[in-house]
């Protein structure tokens, strides 16, 4: 069992890929155990960013907010936490767990094309990184 788990959380597939890592979570997480979700928004370069009313991108991130929120409910841990964060996705989940003390990073990943052998996918670079366990679901 573990005491502090870190959920990466995509919202692709209206979640789907998300909510089976969380039920994961549920069957690993201590019964006083923190699940945490965190998802990673990312950068909006600042050339679009002068293009687009604050407004907006503010909706977006309270749609994500939202969205996020819906998929915590699903976690059965004594404890729930969300953290939405941006930049790059990898350097924030590991930074998430490293803040969180973590004993497990949970994330999806796809199946690896060639592209991800020279740049590495989002998951491999978190499994090359982290100092904790890592569970890469598929």
């Amino acid at each position: 069992m573990y005491k502090s788990i870190i959920v990466a959380v995509a919202l692709f597939n209206q979640g789907a890929t998300s909510r089976s890592l969380i039920e994961k979570a549920n069957k690993l997480i201590d019964p006083d155990g923190t699940i945490t979700l965190v998802h990673v928004l990312d950068e909006v370069p600042a050339y679009l960013a002068a293009a687009v009313a604050k407004e907006q991108l503010l909706e977006h991130r309270k749609a994500i907010r939202e969205q996020v929120d819906s998929l915590a409910a699903s976690a059965k841990a004594k404890r729930v936490d969300v953290d939405i964060r941006g930049g790059r996705p990898s350097d924030n989940i590991l930074a998430c767990a490293d803040e969180c003390h973590a004993d497990l990073i949970m994330i999806a990943s796809h199946k690896p094309g060639m592209s991800d052998y020279f740049i590495g996918s989002t998951a491999s670079r978190v499994v090359r990184h982290s100092q904790v366990s890592v569970l890469v679901s598929r």
